[in-house]
């Protein structure tokens, strides 16, 4: 998430340049806005989001750690723990981001003490106890000299683990964090032409009053086969899959990541929004409200007497937010009294909805616990947010 003040190789490039596309990036020597590189090695493919480390563009890392399943937080040797660094890992935490690793850079400047690297070490493990991270990993690192970047380099024999790459490499990525738990959005309500259920020819989705309904979307979570038994929230109305289509085929079930049609054996009513999950598996709250920690990203806070609309999953609903209950220092992790939220502000508050939406708590389904609040008259993105329990206290 972070990256080193200095970003230079063996040949003297300045290597900053790879994801430091704004001029005034380049001018000021400092991160701005959020770049996407990507790379790939015999291993594994991987996208790189470069995020700011600066308060004053937290709203761009907590975008650009929104799907990060793994961050990289640079700790200069020489300066240790800094606020930075804490309000990087404390987003990382509220995240749910997996995997942390701490790359404590310019160890050739420490003389590559291995005493400065657990100095560091402690400190880091001992403010992260009061976070909830998955696992944490550390690796001492010179960026300019090379050393366990790629290669292990020839400086730091006391360390025994993997060099970064290795690491990036070999860690283990749940690509389903909820393998039992299906989670469908509907998107688009369609019907399907009966001559166009041939295998020989692409699924044609028309409007036909004598075609089959068929319901479109991307399996967020879990996975369905033909003949699962679902139901359909918020109506709680139950039937059996029994058709799936991920075009130009038929198929018996679809996992994780794959957008596919599926018919039902009955004729309900389901619009856009609607939530599909398997009838015998734990269900998700359905309700008007829910509490959530935002991160307040619009130049004009928070105001509990404008019109909002919430967007969750694949729909938009209108919103009132509430006065923030707390807003939280990352550096710190206090709570801070507050009437409102102004611009890179995290805080906690209620959400109420015209309507009632199935949500999960962000800790078990990131898709169906995460959302994002526009403003209805700027048409804005002027937050986003995660769903808690009430007893959970971020």
């Amino acid at each position: 998430m972070a990256r080193a003040s200095s970003k230079r190789g063996y040949d003297g490039l300045d290597l900053a340049l790879l994801t430091d596309g704004l001029t005034a990036e380049r001018e000021q020597g400092i991160t701005i806005d959020v770049a996407y590189r990507y790379f790939a090695t015999p291993k594994r493919k991987f996208i790189i989001a470069d995020t700011p480390g600066h308060e004053q563009y937290t709203r761009n890392m907590v975008t650009g750690s929104s799907t990060a399943e793994l961050t990289v937080v640079l700790v200069d040797a020489r300066n240790g723990l800094m606020r930075q660094s804490r309000r990087h890992v404390c987003i990382a935490s509220l995240l749910r981001i997996p995997h942390v690793v701490v790359a404590i850079n310019k160890m050739d400047l420490v003389d590559w003490s291995e005493d400065v690297f657990r100095r560091i070490e402690a400190e880091f493990r001992d403010f992260a106890s009061r976070l909830d991270i998955g696992a944490l990993h550390f690796i001492p690192m010179s960026a300019l000299l090379g050393d366990m970047v790629v290669d292990r380099g020839n400086h730091l024999d006391w360390y025994r683990g993997p060099a970064l790459l290795e690491l990036l490499e070999t860690v283990t990525i749940d690509r389903d964090d909820a393998p039992a738990g299906l989670r469908f959005p509907v998107q688009l309500v369609s019907r399907v032409q009966p001559a166009a259920m041939s295998d020989a020819s692409p699924v044609r989705l028309v409007d036909s009053a004598d075609g089959t309904r068929a319901y479109l979307g991307r399996v967020d979570a879990g996975s369905v086969a033909v003949g699962d038994e679902v139901t359909v929230l918020p109506s709680g109305r139950r039937s059996r899959v029994r058709e799936i289509r991920l075009w130009p085929e038929r198929l018996t079930v679809a996992r994780r990541g794959d957008s596919v049609a599926i018919e039902l054996e009955d004729e309900i009513d389901i619009s856009r929004g609607d939530l599909f999950v398997h009838t015998d598996a734990e269900a998700p709250r359905v309700t008007r409200e829910f509490e959530a920690v935002v991160c307040w990203m619009d130049t004009e806070p928070l105001d509990p007497t404008r019109k909002y609309s919430v967007k969750h999953t694949t729909q938009n609903v209108r919103a009132i937010l509430s006065r923030p209950e707390y807003r939280l220092d990352v550096e710190t992790l206090e709570h801070r009294v507050a009437d409102t939220l102004a611009m890179n502000d995290i805080g906690r508050l209620r959400v109420k909805l015209q309507q009632p939406v199935a949500w999960d708590a962000y800790r078990r389904h990131r898709d169906t616990g995460a959302f994002v609040v526009i403003d209805e008259f700027s048409r804005n993105t002027v937050a986003a947010g995660i769903i808690v329990d009430p007893e959970d206290t971020p």
